[in-house]
């Protein structure tokens, strides 16, 4: 079984610097703010940074424009709030995969596995992922894209040499590296094709051939 803490690490995200509104006090400004923030997610992930207003948010969730910028004072900062509820989902992704006491590779293609769930259904997660393709018509410095799924697959693979699961002469790194490009060319490719209704299905398909080549 995966050492939790031995995988947690690479998924560890700070803050993006930006305005933001005040934290919310009471039940009912969470709901809010909530609410605020996924209707701000739809709207990105179907029209994208650049043709979504803020107005449009308010319309969406029949609030003043006045009442979304209490909770987002710019159109940045709502922005940035779906980047780090994207990110922030697979801390607790990879939470719950490893509690399947899975060995590191299966952990790795469990996490994979339910990714491409979160990528086909959490609109949160679709937002964030085209947001990071818009990043340079967004006025702060976002996170950078693969590199934490990169090293968390790398450190799963080195598990994986040290519990026998690997097959000999593969690269932990470049494995990672093939695993981390496979998926998310996938998830894009099944974004721009199907509206990623297929993603589940045709990440099943590269998983089957990838994880034959590189299991003992």
């Amino acid at each position: 079984m995966l050492e939790p803490q031995s995988a947690y690490s690479s998924f560890v995200h700070k803050k993006i610097v930006t305005r933001r509104g005040p934290d919310p006090k009471q039940d009912r400004s969470a709901r809010t703010r909530q609410l605020v923030l996924t209707a701000a997610s739809e709207l990105f992930a179907q029209h994208g940074f650049r043709h979504t207003s803020v107005k449009d948010v308010a319309d969406r969730v029949e609030m003043t424009k006045g009442a979304v910028y209490f909770h987002y004072p710019t159109k940045e900062a709502l922005a940035i709030a779906v980047v780090e509820e994207h990110y922030a989902r697979w801390p607790a992704l990879l939470e719950q995969v490893v509690t399947e006491g899975r060995g590191p590779l299966g952990t790795a293609a469990r996490l994979l596995e339910r990714a491409a769930l979160a990528f086909r259904d959490d609109v949160i997660v679709q937002a964030g992922a085209r947001l990071q393709i818009e990043r340079p018509h967004i006025d702060a410095e976002l996170p950078t894209p693969y590199v934490d799924w990169t090293e968390l697959l790398e450190s799963l693979l080195v598990a994986a040499v040290d519990a026998g699961e690997l097959r000999e002469g593969v690269s932990p790194q470049t494995a990672a590296r093939v695993l981390v490009s496979a998926f998310f060319g996938t998830q894009h490719i099944s974004d721009v094709l199907h509206g990623r209704t297929d993603v589940v299905d045709r990440w099943a398909e590269s998983s089957e051939l990838l994880f034959h080549a590189i299991r003992a």
